[in-house]
């Protein structure tokens, strides 16, 4: 039987689009099931505040009139703004091991594009840098994180079939922190500590960090401006991230730094690893899912980092060593053994240099791929 595409248009329809990957990586034990409220909040535009500026569609593919793949259209006009090119993104492109059913998919998402004035088609990319971002093409057998994607092998083979070409590639390390702290990140960070009269933020709890929330993005919006795929948050954005995770994170595992002026400079977003606790989520936080979450928040030896943003006027002086020295007393107060790095641009040296200081390996490899329409 031929593949039917059908476009989602209610909110059962985009019930089954969420829980489709739940179907075929039901037995993968590297996968992340992401949680159902926040899938469900990001793809509705009355929840996500990107839809001020994006325009995104959503396709089931069915086969034998069962659900056989699933993946979504965005187009970021901010973006292509900023780039001056009219471009499009397909996310969430999940499918079986059938070219038949990658190929409908792709096709759909390649004219919905062009009627939209697109001239290229990038993926796999969210509405934002802050979604997770790019197929995996090495580390199949590697747990994955709840920041990224996890995909089989056969996705690489199929939208190479396509024609899609490389457009960039994202690397992660394992990282094994050092009992002691180098001897060299201490001396560098004493140093721009004296010279640049600057300070940690010292808090107690989670809500102690909500006054200076919105000046940590404001540093992270100046910070990734011409990291690729980027797009500066909107206020709105920000206060919808302020209030989905700055109630939730720990304050050891946040190292913010502030300058005279009390002003923040720099900051980096590190968590116990949540990869384990969502597995056995499920997708859902009730009933017990959220005591999942909580226990691997109290007692966990394997951390992962999230956001790490100096601002620009504070670059290239010596104050990632204030926040790698800050980060590992925390590793050793709660006694992490093993670190995710979570995507870094392959190009990005000044990142991947900080690494030297860490027994690591670079174990898996992601590509953002793209084809001119």
């Amino acid at each position: 039987m031929s593949v039917i595409i059908k476009e989602v248009q209610n909110r059962k329809e985009l019930k089954q689009f969420i829980k489709f990957p739940f179907k075929i990586y039901s037995e993968n034990k590297y996968w992340i099931p992401p949680l159902y409220i926040e899938e469900m909040n990001n793809l509705r535009a009355d929840k996500n505040p990107a839809y001020d500026f994006c325009e995104a569609a959503y396709w089931l593919a069915y086969k034998d009139e069962k659900i056989a793949g699933r993946i979504s259209g965005i187009i970021n006009k901010r973006y292509n703004d900023k780039i001056g090119k009219n471009t499009a993104r397909f996310s969430r492109f999940d499918f079986i091991d059938d070219e038949e059913v990658s190929s409908a998919l792709i096709d759909t998402v390649e004219k919905w594009a062009s009627t939209k004035g697109a001239l290229e088609l990038q993926g796999p990319l969210g509405f934002t840098d802050m979604d997770p971002e790019g197929m995996l093409i090495e580390g199949f057998e590697e747990l994955g994180t709840i920041a990224t994607i996890y995909n089989y092998p056969y996705y690489r083979n199929h939208i190479e079939k396509l024609g899609y070409k490389k457009e960039i590639d994202w690397i992660e390390y394992e990282l094994y922190p050092t009992p002691t702290i180098p001897e060299k990140i201490k001396r560098i960070a004493a140093i721009v500590e004296e010279r640049y009269k600057l300070k940690i933020l010292k808090v107690k709890k989670a809500k102690e960090f909500l006054p200076y929330a919105h000046e940590i993005f404001a540093v992270l919006n100046a910070a990734y401006e011409d990291i690729y795929g980027f797009v500066q948050l909107t206020d709105k954005q920000i206060d919808l991230y302020v209030k989905q995770y700055f109630g939730f994170i720990k304050p050891d595992f946040v190292p913010v730094i502030m300058n005279e002026q009390n002003q923040v400079v720099a900051f980096g977003i590190t968590m116990p690893s949540l990869s384990k606790a969502f597995q056995k989520c499920k997708g859902r936080l009730l009933p017990f899912g959220v005591f999942h979450i909580l226990r691997a928040m109290k007692n966990n030896d394997h951390a992962d980092l999230y956001l790490t943003g100096v601002r620009p006027d504070y670059q290239n002086k010596g104050v990632n060593a204030m926040l790698i020295c800050e980060t590992n007393k925390t590793f050793r107060k709660y006694n992490i053994t093993k670190v995710e790095s979570n995507p870094e641009l392959e190009s990005n040296a000044k990142v991947q240099a900080q690494w030297r200081f860490y027994e690591s390996r670079q174990h898996k490899r992601r590509r953002c791929f793209t084809k001119m329409l």
